[in-house]
């Protein structure tokens, strides 16, 4: 269940409204999820590359994490939104869901990591027993921290987690409240650059890099959503394809956003494990959703078992370009 505040920020996040397009009287409209800032920031991607709807206007909302997207596509104030593998499973777990998932942006997961403060002594997860570790609840930073934990012979109940939203972690984090952190995207580089903090482990090996594309079922159900939805992918992978061939470029507008030097990253560029590009519906990627979902039942973390199979739908898998 999301806390008051997750609930008061998934309400706060579907208010800060971006308006993207031509702006024509009565055009149609298609609203999306952005998830927090810089690498990830579509609408900050395609004002970059100078991509531009032809036919709609893009409706943006921000939300701090994928459970939130889920909340509101389940809420019906989406129309397109994007996650992790995570998020649905917990959702399908309590309910039943109103989106099908009909992509994968297979992107780097060199940038989800478990960070450690300034001066800990810790040189490997072995070392946080005991200790006091902020994660994002229904995320990957959940998924990838129980996986390190088991690798080195630990359970969830040998640490003290604390289940926080991303803005929260932060300030935690940089106030000596954590002894670690399993977060993901910008708010690494800021905490490298500004608080001294030093990465403990990547969840290389662990993610399978895969962050779902999901669309409610009334966009899918309207043949005019749904064709504006199939532009709007090939508009999103064009964008990957620009990033990739303009990395230097890229890395300083996306340090402008997050605030910090743009020598960070571009550290973080090249240590990434993919670039993005979107990818159709595949039967490799419904069975790694499959693992992710087995695994949090295992550890008794959501009430059943959960069959992903029904989340999926193939039909825009002809509309994704190759990424240039």
């Amino acid at each position: 269940m999301l806390s008051r505040r997750n609930l008061l920020g998934a309400a706060a996040g579907s208010l800060l409204l971006t308006v993207c397009g031509s702006a024509g009287e009565g055009r149609p409209k298609l609203r999306v999820s952005i998830t927090g800032k810089g690498d990830g920031d579509t609408r900050l991607l395609f004002k970059a590359a100078g991509i531009q709807p032809k036919d709609f206007d893009l409706v943006y909302s921000e939300f701090q994490s994928g459970h939130l997207v889920v909340e509101a596509l389940n809420g019906g104030s989406l129309d397109y939104g994007g996650m992790s593998e995570i998020p649905p499973i917990f959702a399908a777990a309590s309910t039943i869901q109103s989106f099908r998932q009909i992509a994968v942006a297979h992107g780097d997961v060199n940038n989800q990591v478990v960070l450690v403060p300034k001066g800990s002594s810790a040189r490997s997860i072995a070392d946080l027993k005991g200790k006091r570790v902020g994660y994002v609840r229904a995320t990957t930073a959940q998924y990838f921290l129980i996986r390190m934990l088991e690798e080195v012979g630990l359970s969830w109940d040998d640490i003290t987690p604390v289940a926080m939203g991303v803005s929260d972690g932060a300030a935690a984090f940089s106030q000596g409240a954590l002894d670690a952190w399993a977060i993901y995207g910008f708010p690494i580089q800021r905490a490298i650059a500004t608080e001294g903090a030093r990465i403990l482990r990547t969840a290389d090996g662990i993610l399978s890099g895969n962050y779902l594309v999901s669309a409610h079922v009334d966009a899918l159900a309207d043949p005019d959503k749904a064709a504006i939805i199939r532009e709007y992918l090939a508009l999103v992978q064009q964008g990957f394809g620009w990033a990739a061939a303009h990395q230097n470029e890229w890395a300083g507008i996306v340090a402008q956003d997050i605030g910090v030097p743009r020598d960070y990253v571009l550290d973080q560029f090249r240590r990434k494990s993919a670039t993005y590009e979107l990818r159709p519906v595949t039967p490799e990627a419904i069975g790694s959703q499959q693992q992710v979902a087995d695994v949090f039942f295992k550890a008794g973390l959501v009430p059943k078992r959960v069959d992903v199979r029904p989340l999926w739908d193939a039909r825009f898998n002809d509309a994704i370009p190759k990424r240039g």
